[in-house]
């Protein structure tokens, strides 16, 4: 996602690709009431890596194992909702896989709660299902999960919000000081016109690349539905990602 240059004696300094301007959200979008309070006021200072920092550490592939990916056999009971398979490719901006990355995903289950102290609103957490999976992408850069497919909740944005179904991603590099996140939204949500998270992406063009397809030819019949979205890491076809901490 960078790139690593030699600097001065033994460190080293990312050098970042240029983001497009109208893909990424800002940091301060006011709709959005959380990231004024982590929404930098400064300029961001530049610190030099080290070659730890930069090489690792490393994630070996044989610590992500393949059941990592299916969500819905994680616990001795089967989760309730909507089985659904997500798939897709990881990409530059030159449309080439990217190799053998890490690709995480959390959630909330079917009743919109995550398992997560924070979480206290009043809807039922389900004892198979605990919303967080990994998988590393293949030569083809591609990713595949099998999960539940995500209720809405609400939150204390603003009166009566609601967020849309949504699955959080997140990519590392080659090194952990080298992480993107974002979130995938499902098609045809009549919430996400409704979610200042979504707004928060400047074009309508950028709002759609958040949104999966239905992908029929991998749907598996009487099953689950598929869905299929691609990440496109930079460019003027970026997938749009977050600025900052991670969000809800």
């Amino acid at each position: 996602m960078s790139t690593a240059v030699p600097h001065q004696g033994d460190t080293f300094t990312l050098r970042p690709y240029q983001r497009p301007r109208g893909v990424h959200p800002p940091a301060d979008f006011p709709p959005y009431r959380s990231s004024a309070l982590r929404a930098p006021h400064r300029p961001p200072v530049l610190l030099p890596h080290r070659l730890t920092e930069i090489t690792g550490p490393l994630l070996g592939e044989d610590r992500v194992r393949p059941a990592d990916a299916d969500l819905t056999t994680q616990h001795p009971g089967e989760p309730q909702g909507e089985r659904i398979i997500v798939t897709g490719r990881v990409l530059d901006s030159d449309g080439q896989p990217v190799r053998r990355g890490l690709v995480e995903i959390w959630q909330a289950n079917a009743a919109g709660r995550y398992r997560h102290q924070a979480d206290q609103h009043p809807a039922p957490l389900d004892p198979n299902f605990t919303g967080v999976g990994r998988c590393i992408t293949d030569d083809e850069g591609r990713y595949g999960f099998v999960t539940i497919k995500p209720g809405a909740y609400p939150w204390r944005n603003h009166h009566n919000a609601w967020r849309p179904a949504h699955i959080h991603f997140s990519l590392f590099g080659w090194s952990f000081t080298q992480r993107l996140i974002t979130q995938m939204y499902l098609p045809g949500d009549p919430l996400q016109p409704l979610d200042p998270v979504l707004d928060s992406v400047p074009s309508e063009q950028g709002r759609q690349r958040l949104v999966a397809q239905l992908d029929i030819a991998r749907t598996e019949p009487e099953w689950a539905l598929a869905y299929s979205w691609d990440i496109v890491l930079r460019g003027r076809e970026a997938t749009p990602f977050e600025t900052g901490e991670e969000g809800r």
